[in-house]
């Protein structure tokens, strides 16, 4: 099954739970409009993420703050809901089930970081954690259309 279902059995305290609460995440995202980034709109935010990236050395704290944003920002853009952090790491673990886990140990870290109780290390994992994500929305296809070639 995956680390998505277990975390829903854990969530649900059954497997039927579970696996009702993963239908119920597919059928919402199949509702949805997901689309690629423009070329224009993707280059945009890969510049971003370099200046993002570049100020990690000198100001770690921001750089996450920044990433975090740039993530809800290319969700926002390619059409997933922005409701809050839990609808959207739902959203997004029907699409992207192998990186759902890097965004939520990402955000608990942005979340600590906030109330200034993140440490650098722990800073440098949320900005791996970040850009695991970042990269695939931003090149990635909706599930139900085929993947590009490179």
């Amino acid at each position: 099954m995956g680390p998505e279902y277990d975390r829903a059995v854990a969530e649900s305290g059954s497997r039927r739970g579970a696996t009702s609460e993963l239908r119920q995440r597919e059928k919402r995202r199949q509702e949805l409009d997901i689309a690629p980034l423009s070329a224009a709109a993707s280059e945009r935010y890969a510049q971003q993420w370099q200046v993002a990236q570049a100020r990690f050395v000198d100001q770690p704290g921001d750089a996450v703050r920044e990433a975090d944003v740039l993530v809800v920002s290319v969700m926002g853009e390619r059409g997933y809901p922005m409701e809050d952090f839990e609808q959207r790491s739902a959203d997004i673990s029907v699409d992207h089930p192998r990186l759902v886990d890097n965004y939520r140990a990402a955000h608990a870290i942005s979340m600590a970081n906030n109330q200034e109780k993140a440490s650098t290390e722990d800073l440098r994992q949320a900005m791996i954690h970040y850009r695991s994500l970042f990269d695939e929305l931003l090149v990635d296809t909706p599930a139900d259309q085929p993947r590009r070639v490179s």
